[in-house]
């Protein structure tokens, strides 16, 4: 591919640069405060978060404020920052089966141990624009949150357990999905460090998943869940809460550490019905998905395409690990379709003779 330099244009760049700047603040309203972002904008702090790889709440809303909110390119900032950070020590494997629940539903049973928890979630909401958020002030805000809190008594108390049983671990032990395999996990690939090569072990598919643009991973979960593949899911159960991230003690053997926690979202699903290898009897298969933050969709996305992936023989695109993990990176996409923006005057310029060549030699 060939490009050619640009030349006498600092000027102009620099300028483009300061006019940038100048839109995000031009109005009247005061600056966006990194905070505000933070409390309030939750969500696309998670998304962001996930898609940057890097688990810094503070760094991903700078990021959004940087980028005037665009995801994509805060995502782009926050996995820049995180190719500069010093990998210090690798954490042990995040027990989701303790963590401190938020949320946690099951679309396979009505009645689960531990009981079904809706946590905060605005699915069961009409899609109503509610006009009296742009009339919020300080004394709505206060009543609120004084509303909430002052019932919060009631609401803790059927939340105090911090560990629950797994949907998938009672139908494993009924036999009705896949043994968990015997003996040590082999290492998992780490993307990070090593170049990916294709194909994938399932621990690389799954960290890239991860790392995938939430509307990539959608649309191409969308178009398995239509019939382009055979993945239908239904949600064993879905998790968010906080995990702790433990390392091992460095000077006490056997003994861990606790860093801190963060909060995560994983799904499990179960899907069509199949007889693995050395199994006498048929099982339903599973799907899983995990990213930082609360990101159901993209959860719930990860572990269709999971269990696309798991396909025998691919022939849907979303069965297909190539088609799948290289089109579902934001920044990867993001960044080559930016890339047309670029001077291309030399490519072009060889496409226009060869034409003009072309149409003379038909005259």
């Amino acid at each position: 591919m060939g490009y050619v330099a640009v030349q006498g244009g600092i000027a102009a760049i620099e300028s483009s640069q300061s006019l940038n700047r100048y839109e995000r603040l031009r109005g009247d309203a005061p600056p966006l405060s990194v905070r505000q972002i933070l409390e309030q904008m939750r969500p696309l702090v998670d998304r962001v978060m996930g898609e940057g790889g890097l688990y810094a709440p503070f760094h991903a809303a700078l990021a959004l404020k940087q980028a005037s909110g665009d995801p994509l390119e805060a995502s782009f900032l926050l996995r820049a920052y995180r190719s500069t950070l010093r990998r210090l020590v690798d954490s042990l494997p995040i027990r989701t089966d303790a963590m401190q629940i938020r949320r946690r539903i099951s679309s396979a049973f009505k009645t689960i141990p531990g009981g079904q928890v809706l946590g905060s979630t605005s699915d069961y909401e009409q899609r109503i624009l509610d006009f009296s958020l742009a009339e919020e002030t300080p004394d709505t805000q206060e009543e609120t949150r004084g509303s909430f809190e002052r019932s919060l008594p009631s609401i803790t108390d059927s939340l105090r357990p911090e560990s629950f049983r797994k949907v998938t671990d009672i139908l494993r032990e009924q036999g009705l999905v896949p043994a968990a395999p015997d003996g040590e996990p082999s290492a998992a690939v780490d993307i990070t460090q090593h170049a990916a090569e294709l194909p994938l072990p399932r621990s690389g598919r799954l960290q890239m998943l991860a790392r995938a643009e939430t509307g990539g991973v959608l649309a191409l979960a969308y178009s398995s869940m239509r019939g382009y593949g055979s993945v239908h899911p239904t949600v064993a159960e879905l998790r968010v809460g906080r995990v702790r991230v433990q390392i091992p003690h460095p000077w006490r053997k056997g003994q861990v550490v606790t860093l801190g926690w963060i909060v995560v979202t994983e799904v499990e699903i179960v899907a069509s019905v199949q007889r693995s290898e050395g199994e006498e009897k048929p099982a339903f298969s599973l799907g899983y998905g995990a990213c930082f933050g609360h990101n159901e969709v993209k959860a719930i996305s990860n572990a269709v395409l999971d269990r696309a992936m798991m396909s025998a023989s691919p022939h849907a695109p979303a069965e297909d690990q190539e088609f799948v993990l290289l089109h579902t990176d934001g920044i990867e996409s993001a960044g080559f379709c930016s890339h047309f923006k670029l001077p291309h005057y030399v490519t072009f310029q060889a496409d226009l003779d060869r034409l003009r060549a072309q149409r003379g030699a038909e005259e």
